[in-house]
């Protein structure tokens, strides 16, 4: 199939940071054109904050690189009239228009659903938040550290016990998974247009999808019971669902269930007759003598590096998983072979490919972030400005 499912499908991304743009970059790996809007000069904030910290001889932002690229960039001032004017032409013209700006600022800058909605009935206006449309922190701004990771719980409870310290996120951990809603929220959109030929608003905050990915705990905390950080890996409840230091350093991770059969088939593994220790006989003692099992397991694991302990386990059947540093991750053979990495156009470079697939597309060719302002001529031309308008424009510094 050589047409793709959005080819044709125009996506406004008047956001900053990650979670709105990279909603947008989803549908732009398959085939939407995405005219990402910034401000003139400098651009989206974003360029400049690197995530992680650029170092020497970088000469780009890799994360505007992921959730920037294949887009084309209009810089234009919408503190002014004439560039809100320009953006309304846009959308007027869009089928999609997504947003994570403030509501005030929204308010501010005409860019509010109700601002734009009447320029078309077809538009799907996606609106992302911090903390969601309603209630006393609605107007809030929010990043996924304050708003995704510690208010929804999963700063308390992703740490080694209630005596250490609450655990910090990495960037973007929590926007990139609340991307993924807002693409959905996107598509359930367009698929109610299809069926009624009008466009509405959809939304998502990182507040909701911060509970979300906590909901098991909240659930539980909900239905009346005390949810605890869990505690430090040498005091486990279970030996066989922590992880180990292998003899080279590195660390594995076992998820080995209840089922006598599986304990046997470990016990073959470790060949190691200390296991036969009759504390750890069933499962329910194994559980009450989980510290002790640990201890036993920590000094069977550190005998063999990590791919020995790799190759074993596999052969057995048993589930674990490596704990990866960064540094493997892009000779990952099961990465690659599943293109969860793949190059950018024409380049050895690898970007990470949204975590999608649909039988019979193959994804655009990932194409680098664009430049401030690349696209901008393009952009108006299409949207039908003569060149005399794109020059008072640019004249007046509405444009660059």
């Amino acid at each position: 199939m050589s047409e793709r499912v959005f080819d044709g499908l125009k996506v406004i991304d008047c956001a900053s940071f990650i979670a709105g743009p990279a909603a947008a970059t989803v549908m732009s790996d398959f085939g939407a054109e995405v005219i990402k809007i910034e401000p003139p000069g400098a651009g989206d904030p974003y360029r400049r904050r690197a995530t992680p910290p650029t170092g020497p001889g970088l000469a780009s932002n890799p994360g505007f690189e992921l959730d920037g690229r294949n887009k084309k960039s209009l810089a234009l001032d919408l503190r002014s009239r004439a560039g809100q004017s320009v953006l309304r032409r846009l959308a007027g013209q869009a089928d999609v228009f997504i947003t994570n700006y403030p509501p005030p600022v929204r308010r501010r800058l005409a860019i509010s659903y109700e601002d734009l909605a009447p320029l078309n009935e077809r538009l799907i206006y996606a609106s992302f938040t911090g903390y969601g449309e309603t209630g006393p922190e609605a107007d809030k701004p929010g990043f996924d550290a304050t708003a995704w990771w510690a208010r929804s719980g999963l700063m308390h409870l992703v740490r080694a016990g209630e005596e250490a310290s609450p655990a910090r996120s990495l960037p973007g951990m929590g926007d990139h998974p609340s991307a993924l809603a807002t693409y959905g929220a996107i598509i359930t959109a367009l698929y109610r247009r299809e069926r009624t030929g009008r466009g509405s608003c959809v939304g998502s905050s990182l507040l909701a999808n911060g509970l979300w990915a906590n909901g098991c705990s909240v659930q539980a905390a909900l239905f009346g019971e005390r949810v605890v950080p869990q505690p430090p890996r040498e005091r486990g409840v279970n030996a066989l669902r922590v992880h180990y230091r292998c003899r080279d350093g590195r660390w594995l991770l076992l998820s080995i269930a209840a089922d006598e059969w599986r304990w046997e088939t470990l016990k073959q593994c470790v060949d190691g007759g200390v296991l036969e220790d009759p504390r750890f006989a069933t499962h329910e003692l194994r559980e009450a003598h989980a510290r002790e099992l640990i201890a036993v397991l920590d000094g069977i694991f550190a005998t063999k590096d990590q791919a020995e302990w790799r190759t074993i386990l596999d052969d057995a059947g048993l589930i674990f998983g490596i704990v990866a540093d960064m540094d493997e991750i892009a000779g990952d053979a099961q990465i690659l072979a599943s293109e969860a990495l793949v190059p950018f156009a024409g380049e050895d470079t690898m970007t990470v490919n949204s975590p999608i697939w649909l039988a019979g597309q193959r994804k655009a060719k990932p194409r680098r972030a664009p430049k401030v302002g690349e696209h901008t001529d393009e952009v108006l031309r299409d949207a039908g400005y003569n060149d005399a308008e794109i020059r008072t424009l640019r004249g007046e510094g509405v444009i660059t």
